[in-house]
């Protein structure tokens, strides 16, 4: 796992924490089950590559595609913990977390249903977007450690 920060100059706390904020507004809107606040998190040129390898383009699409989503399933709501964010310049910084996801009627976590996060933002007039996102479930294959390496400490 990479560390929590890359020390580089760029990697000054604020940057930080706008950017998990950024993360964490997405992640709340799709818990809130609201496409357009989901889109515009997005840079409108953004990408989101779904957990089943689905590929969104630009904050219309986005909007539309996570709208029928939300409207026609019940998707889970997501927990998340933020692994790690490092700046590859002062104005594009990635993220990395950890996505728990807690099924329709269910009151805890399904670890079958586990995902690895990576968010690429990047910051445009001051304000920081998102322009890819990556979803790809945590296939453990036999091996619970790997999961359980992951997600050290509550999601």
């Amino acid at each position: 796992m990479c560390p929590q920060s890359s020390g580089s100059p760029y990697a000054a706390q604020i940057e930080e924490t706008q950017v998990e904020k950024l993360f964490l507004s997405m992640i709340e809107a799709w818990n809130q089950r609201d496409s357009q606040k989901v889109a515009a998190a997005f840079d409108d040129e953004g990408i989101i590559i779904g957990l089943d390898g689905t590929h969104l383009c630009g904050a219309q699409e986005i909007e539309e595609s996570i709208g029928l989503i939300l409207r026609d399933h019940a998707p889970p709501t997501f927990l998340i913990q933020v692994k790690s964010i490092r700046f590859l310049t002062k104005d594009v910084a990635q993220l990395e977390a950890i996505v728990g996801m807690i099924p329709p009627g269910d009151e805890e976590r399904n670890s079958k249903l586990e995902a690895f996060q990576v968010m690429t933002a990047v910051r445009r007039s001051r304000r920081w977007m998102i322009a890819h996102l990556q979803n790809t479930p945590v296939q453990q294959h036999g091996r619970p450690e790997v999961l359980n390496a992951l997600s050290q400490g509550p999601l």
